[in-house]
């Protein structure tokens, strides 16, 4: 069975504030019990030497004794549970409590007992008898008995202290069980309520529906973490919805185009309107190059971003492959009048040479597609010990600030207009993240409209 967590919560606060109580009660009780019986055991003991000593002070010399005053001293110690005897030298008895009232003796020694027993269900207890001498002028004139309830009691007084304060601790526990009923039942709501909404959200989210957004703060952190966490949730899917509806689009963009061309040359040759001689099939053949060189790259970008993605790894200068591949595009930059520069160190790297290569083709191909005639595009690499940083910077049109996010995006591409002449297939930068990232490196974008684009690419050069 399944407990919400309102209930939870109020059932731990109660289960806590009865645990609290119980240990408190428990631990009262045991001190209490230790501490009086010390206390009870030292009051015997003082009760029976104030006693003893009241009745020294009766001694009058020569075998005489105050016979009035004793016995009300030992009516007085009979009160306070003590039994007493006093004989002179010789033995004799001077007075006897249970001579006295010895129907008042046994009644007392059984309340005595019933007190006990009603404290403590296996007391073992009886009664019992101390000696103490008599002295006068250094010389022992008689003796003192005094019997107890021992091995030590509590009377009525010692009781009801006790009781009363059983009662003040169950009352607390009473009452702390009504508190955590509602403390508990106050917070229960204030956390579960923002909890409930999070899950209302996250429904909705499963659903589809993700512009729904939390608006209500907790001061619990977790909490508001939770409802942070969940509208970030919310933002990136609604994003990433964009992304693809966008993508898709793009995709049929892209291909749209070339099977168009495809279908008017051909219907126009099966329709007799074009003889097929060599410069339609050939323009037919451009097409279809264009058709395959867009799903090559979705092969690579497939493969690039799988797990298995294998490295050949050996050891290269970085700058000497990035000089052949400049080299490579010298005649492009030469002919869109674009001016290229590289400023290397010599940066000894252990990566996959054939993917560091398609990483730099394909910056380099950016920035030739998009750096207007007599522009510049400049490239840098510089080290540390452990990585290497190659920056590749052109002036051109640059990229507005609410594309940089999407950039790495596939078929994402800053010119709405998808100009085929300039916008490419637009999985160029997302292909080169791909193999940044298999090597362990990272792949940023600086960029501010009309100034240019700066891209950046941190490679360890010792990838495991």
């Amino acid at each position: 069975m399944k407990y919400s967590l309102r209930a939870k919560l109020s059932i731990s606060y109660i289960f806590i504030a009865l645990m609290s109580v119980l240990f408190l009660s428990v631990l009262a009780n045991i001190f209490l019990d230790r501490q009086f019986k010390e206390y009870v055991i030292n009051k015997q003991e003082q009760i029976s030497k104030d006693t003893v000593n009241l009745i020294t002070q009766q001694y009058k010399g020569d075998g005489k004794w105050n016979g009035d005053t004793i016995e009300k001293v030992g009516i007085n110690a009979l009160e306070q549970g003590l039994i007493i005897k006093v004989k002179d030298a010789s033995g004799k008895t001077v007075w006897d409590a249970t001579v006295h009232n010895n129907g008042l003796c046994t009644q007392m020694l059984s309340h005595m007992a019933q007190n006990m027993m009603s404290r403590y269900p296996n007391w073992r207890g009886g009664y019992v008898e101390a000696s103490y001498p008599v002295k006068y002028n250094f010389e022992e004139v008689g003796s003192v008995e005094i019997g107890y309830f021992g091995p030590y009691y509590f009377n009525d007084s010692d009781l009801a202290f006790i009781n009363t304060l059983n009662k003040m601790l169950i009352g607390v526990g009473v009452f702390s069980l009504f508190f955590a009923l509602i403390l508990g039942t106050v917070m229960a709501r204030r956390i579960s309520h923002p909890i409930s909404r999070v899950i209302k959200a996250a429904q909705m989210i499963s659903k589809g529906y993700y512009g729904e957004r939390i608006s209500e703060k907790s001061s619990t952190k977790e909490i508001g973490q939770l409802t942070s966490t969940i509208n970030e949730l919310a933002d990136t899917l609604e994003k990433q919805e964009i992304l693809r509806k966008r993508m898709s689009a793009d995709v049929a963009h892209e291909l749209r185009t070339p099977l168009a061309t495809l279908q008017s040359h051909m219907e126009a040759m099966v329709d007799g309107i074009w003889k097929p001689d060599a410069q339609r099939l050939k323009s037919c053949h451009e097409e279809i190059m264009r058709i395959g060189r867009l799903v090559g790259d979705l092969e690579k970008l497939a493969r690039y971003e799988g797990e298995n993605l294998y490295l050949n790894k050996t050891r290269f200068e970085l700058s000497e492959l990035i000089q052949s591949i400049i080299h490579n595009f010298e005649n492009d930059f030469r002919n869109n009048g674009i001016e290229i520069k590289l400023e290397a160190e010599e940066q000894l790297i252990f990566a996959d040479r054939d993917k560091i290569s398609q990483v730099v083709i394909n910056l380099l191909s950016n920035s030739l597609k998009y750096t207007p005639e007599g522009g510049r595009v400049e490239v840098y690499v510089k080290g540390t010990e452990e990585m290497v940083e190659m920056v590749v910077k052109d002036n051109g049109q640059g990229i507005p600030e609410e594309d940089l996010p999407y950039i790495f995006e596939r078929f994402y591409r800053a010119d709405k207009s998808r100009n085929r002449l300039t916008g490419g297939s637009g999985i160029g930068l997302t292909i080169a993240k791909a193999l940044v990232e298999a090597h362990k490196g990272k792949i940023w974008v600086r960029s501010k409209l009309n100034v240019g684009t700066e891209v950046m690419v941190s490679l360890p050069k010792q990838v495991n």
